[in-house]
Protein backbone atom coordinates (compact mmCIF):
# COMPACT_ATOMS: atom_id res chain seq x y z
CA UNK A 1 0.00 0.00 0.00
CA UNK A 2 1.39 3.41 -1.01
CA UNK A 3 1.45 6.04 1.60
CA UNK A 4 1.32 9.76 0.82
CA UNK A 5 3.83 11.91 2.68
CA UNK A 6 2.60 15.19 4.11
CA UNK A 7 4.43 18.15 5.64
CA UNK A 8 3.41 16.91 9.07
CA UNK A 9 5.26 13.65 8.44
CA UNK A 10 8.86 13.84 9.80
CA UNK A 11 10.12 11.83 6.81
CA UNK A 12 9.10 14.70 4.49
CA UNK A 13 11.22 17.16 6.46
CA UNK A 14 14.18 14.80 6.53
CA UNK A 15 14.00 14.45 2.74
CA UNK A 16 13.85 18.21 2.28
CA UNK A 17 16.78 18.73 4.68
CA UNK A 18 18.88 16.18 2.80
CA UNK A 19 18.16 17.90 -0.52
CA UNK A 20 18.98 21.33 0.92
CA UNK A 21 22.21 20.00 2.44
CA UNK A 22 23.22 18.47 -0.90
CA UNK A 23 22.73 21.86 -2.55
CA UNK A 24 24.22 24.09 0.16
CA UNK A 25 27.24 22.11 1.37
CA UNK A 26 29.25 22.28 -1.89
CA UNK A 27 28.66 26.03 -2.13
CA UNK A 28 29.60 26.54 1.51
CA UNK A 29 32.78 24.51 1.03
CA UNK A 30 33.72 26.55 -2.07
CA UNK A 31 33.22 29.84 -0.24
CA UNK A 32 34.78 28.90 3.12
CA UNK A 33 37.55 26.43 2.26
CA UNK A 34 39.98 29.12 1.06
CA UNK A 35 39.90 30.51 4.59
CA UNK A 36 41.39 27.23 5.83
CA UNK A 37 43.56 26.21 2.87
CA UNK A 38 46.78 28.02 1.97
CA UNK A 39 48.85 28.02 -1.19
CA UNK A 40 52.54 28.84 -0.70
CA UNK A 41 54.74 30.13 -3.53
CA UNK A 42 58.46 30.86 -3.17
CA UNK A 43 59.94 32.39 -6.31
CA UNK A 44 63.28 34.14 -6.59
CA UNK A 45 63.49 37.52 -8.28
CA UNK A 46 64.75 36.92 -11.83
CA UNK A 47 67.83 39.01 -10.99
CA UNK A 48 69.29 40.36 -7.75
CA UNK A 49 67.02 42.91 -6.02
CA UNK A 50 68.12 46.42 -5.17
CA UNK A 51 68.93 47.13 -1.55
CA UNK A 52 66.76 50.29 -1.43
CA UNK A 53 64.21 51.97 -3.63
CA UNK A 54 66.06 53.58 -6.53
CA UNK A 55 69.40 51.92 -5.78
CA UNK A 56 70.80 49.75 -8.55
CA UNK A 57 72.22 46.30 -7.87
CA UNK A 58 73.57 43.64 -10.17
CA UNK A 59 70.29 43.56 -12.05
CA UNK A 60 66.89 44.89 -11.05
CA UNK A 61 66.17 48.40 -9.83
CA UNK A 62 63.44 48.87 -7.23
CA UNK A 63 61.27 51.75 -8.39
CA UNK A 64 58.39 51.74 -5.91
CA UNK A 65 57.58 49.79 -2.79
CA UNK A 66 54.87 49.54 -0.15
CA UNK A 67 53.51 47.31 2.60
CA UNK A 68 50.22 45.44 2.57
CA UNK A 69 47.62 46.22 5.24
CA UNK A 70 44.33 45.00 6.67
CA UNK A 71 41.11 46.17 5.02
CA UNK A 72 38.87 44.85 7.81
CA UNK A 73 38.75 42.03 10.36
CA UNK A 74 38.52 39.34 7.68
CA UNK A 75 40.50 40.74 4.73
CA UNK A 76 44.12 41.19 5.79
CA UNK A 77 47.50 41.23 4.14
CA UNK A 78 51.09 41.67 5.17
CA UNK A 79 54.45 41.82 3.47
CA UNK A 80 55.89 44.07 0.80
CA UNK A 81 55.02 44.84 -2.80
CA UNK A 82 57.80 46.25 -4.99
CA UNK A 83 57.89 47.21 -8.64
CA UNK A 84 61.28 46.42 -10.21
CA UNK A 85 62.68 47.40 -13.57
CA UNK A 86 64.75 44.57 -15.01
CA UNK A 87 67.91 45.24 -17.08
CA UNK A 88 65.91 44.45 -20.23
CA UNK A 89 63.40 47.21 -19.33
CA UNK A 90 60.64 44.81 -18.27
CA UNK A 91 58.78 45.69 -15.05
CA UNK A 92 57.98 43.11 -12.39
CA UNK A 93 55.66 43.34 -9.40
CA UNK A 94 57.21 41.33 -6.58
CA UNK A 95 55.46 40.28 -3.38
CA UNK A 96 57.89 39.49 -0.53
CA UNK A 97 57.24 38.02 2.92
CA UNK A 98 53.68 38.04 1.67
CA UNK A 99 50.62 36.64 3.40
CA UNK A 100 46.97 37.46 2.67
CA UNK A 101 43.69 35.94 3.77
CA UNK A 102 42.89 33.40 1.07
CA UNK A 103 39.82 33.73 -1.10
CA UNK A 104 38.11 32.00 -4.01
CA UNK A 105 39.11 34.29 -6.91
CA UNK A 106 42.09 36.49 -5.97
CA UNK A 107 43.98 38.66 -8.46
CA UNK A 108 46.85 41.15 -8.33
CA UNK A 109 45.91 44.63 -9.55
CA UNK A 110 47.65 47.97 -9.89
CA UNK A 111 45.45 50.91 -8.93
CA UNK A 112 45.62 54.68 -9.31
CA UNK A 113 44.10 55.00 -5.83
CA UNK A 114 46.71 54.99 -3.01
CA UNK A 115 44.82 52.72 -0.60
CA UNK A 116 41.58 51.30 -2.04
CA UNK A 117 39.24 49.54 0.37
CA UNK A 118 36.44 48.73 -2.09
CA UNK A 119 35.86 48.03 -5.77
CA UNK A 120 34.94 51.63 -6.63
CA UNK A 121 38.17 52.97 -5.12
CA UNK A 122 40.21 50.23 -6.82
CA UNK A 123 39.04 51.41 -10.24
CA UNK A 124 39.12 55.12 -9.37
CA UNK A 125 42.00 56.72 -11.23
CA UNK A 126 42.44 53.63 -13.38
CA UNK A 127 43.36 50.05 -12.57
CA UNK A 128 44.86 47.12 -14.43
CA UNK A 129 44.59 43.44 -13.71
CA UNK A 130 48.12 42.04 -13.51
CA UNK A 131 47.44 38.32 -13.00
CA UNK A 132 45.68 35.73 -10.90
CA UNK A 133 47.35 35.49 -7.47
CA UNK A 134 49.69 32.47 -7.51
CA UNK A 135 49.44 31.82 -3.78
CA UNK A 136 48.30 33.56 -0.63
CA UNK A 137 51.66 33.01 1.09
CA UNK A 138 55.24 33.52 -0.03
CA UNK A 139 57.43 35.46 -2.45
CA UNK A 140 56.20 35.73 -6.01
CA UNK A 141 56.75 37.68 -9.23
CA UNK A 142 54.32 39.11 -11.78
CA UNK A 143 55.47 40.52 -15.12
CA UNK A 144 53.76 43.70 -16.22
CA UNK A 145 52.71 44.09 -19.85
CA UNK A 146 55.17 46.03 -22.00
CA UNK A 147 54.42 49.72 -22.18
CA UNK A 148 52.59 50.00 -18.84
CA UNK A 149 53.21 53.46 -17.38
CA UNK A 150 53.83 52.56 -13.73
CA UNK A 151 53.84 56.24 -12.73
CA UNK A 152 50.02 56.12 -13.10
CA UNK A 153 49.63 53.61 -10.28
CA UNK A 154 49.77 54.27 -6.57
CA UNK A 155 49.08 50.83 -5.08
CA UNK A 156 49.29 47.08 -5.55
CA UNK A 157 45.97 45.46 -4.64
CA UNK A 158 44.82 41.92 -3.90
CA UNK A 159 41.25 41.74 -5.20
CA UNK A 160 38.56 39.06 -5.31
CA UNK A 161 36.95 39.47 -8.74
CA UNK A 162 34.09 37.08 -8.05
CA UNK A 163 32.76 39.09 -5.11
CA UNK A 164 34.29 42.52 -5.95
CA UNK A 165 36.13 42.68 -2.62
CA UNK A 166 39.52 44.23 -1.86
CA UNK A 167 41.48 41.87 0.39
CA UNK A 168 44.55 44.07 0.92
CA UNK A 169 46.46 46.94 -0.66
CA UNK A 170 50.01 48.25 -0.50
CA UNK A 171 50.44 51.98 -1.09
CA UNK A 172 53.50 52.45 -3.26
CA UNK A 173 56.13 55.04 -2.37
CA UNK A 174 56.75 57.70 -4.95
CA UNK A 175 60.11 57.16 -6.60
CA UNK A 176 61.77 57.54 -9.93
CA UNK A 177 60.33 55.58 -12.82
Amino acid sequence: MLRTLTWTDPRSWIGVLVLVALAVLPVAWYLRSPLFLNQTVNEALPSAPAAHVGQASTGAIALRTGNFNAIDGLHKGEGAATIYRQPDGMHIVRLDAFHVTNGPDLYVYLSGHPAPTDSAQLHQGGAIEVARLKGNIGSQNYELPAGVDISRFRSVVIYCKQFSVVFSSAELSVGST
